[in-house]
């Protein structure tokens, strides 16, 4: 598998992407953008993309915050995360900027790319979906669904697959009933698998924080899991 460590350019922020692909199998690969949690592009991120190469696809770990910013504490996360997430016109133009990266890197099929986040980088793969960025598809695992209501949405190309807890304190009841009614209206091939049981941050395995409701639930991390790769070669087909 090749490994490597992108460095690309939102104006004047340096960011650095992390590219995965298993350049022994013949063709180009469909790709997938990871968008990262909270903390930055970090180890969980990288490692999802290279599951995704070993997959047969490509991944590309995008970078939100800048190169080499990780937060530790939750006050550090909440500090990266809060100006993209008050600014979703922001948000959407660094996503793009991974976007535009990724459809152009060796090995890719710039015609088969789609987006997966977690947590805050739900957010991230759902509004680049928002933006009318061509994609296949997009995956939220434990994402926050919430979107910008002054902000005029483009068409959605994407097809999208939502993971959500069901006792996640982050996103209530009536946030995950907007983004359904949003996603009908807007006329988007969309799906949503909720876990009973299941809090925030379900996926992760570092994630243990009762208070914030960061949780992580192997179960759930393993279903939803199987089901993202039955969607990808879906739309990938």
């Amino acid at each position: 598998m090749k490994t490597e460590k992108i460095k690309y350019q939102d104006g004047s922020i340096v960011l650095e992407g992390y590219f995965a692909i298993d350049e022994s199998k013949p063709g180009k690969k469909p790709v997938v953008l990871v968008f990262h949690d909270w903390s930055g592009r970090n180890e969980f991120a990288d490692q999802k993309a290279e599951e995704l190469a070993k997959l047969g696809f490509a991944g590309f770990a995008v970078d939100m915050f800048g190169i080499g910013k990780l937060g530790k504490t939750n006050e550090e996360k909440m500090a990266l995360m809060q100006p993209l997430a008050d600014s979703r016109d922001a948000l959407r133009r660094r996503a793009l900027a991974g976007f535009e990266v990724a459809k152009k890197l060796d090995g890719v099929d710039s015609k088969k790319i789609a987006a997966m986040g977690f947590c805050f980088g739900g957010l991230c793969a759902l509004d680049l979906a928002r933006e009318g960025a061509d994609l296949k598809g997009v995956l939220s695992f434990h994402g926050l669904l919430h979107n910008a209501p002054h902000i005029a949405d483009k068409k959605i190309l994407a097809k999208i697959l939502a993971f959500h807890g069901h006792n996640d304190p982050m996103v209530k009841p009536d946030v995950v009933l907007a983004f359904e009614k949003e996603m009908t209206e807007a006329n988007v091939d969309w799906q949503m698998h909720i876990f009973g049981g299941t809090s925030h941050a379900f996926t992760n395995p570092n994630a243990n924080d009762h208070a914030l409701g960061l949780i992580y639930q192997a179960t759930a991390a393993k279903r939803s899991w199987i089901m993202g790769q039955e969607f990808l070669r879906e739309i990938f087909a």
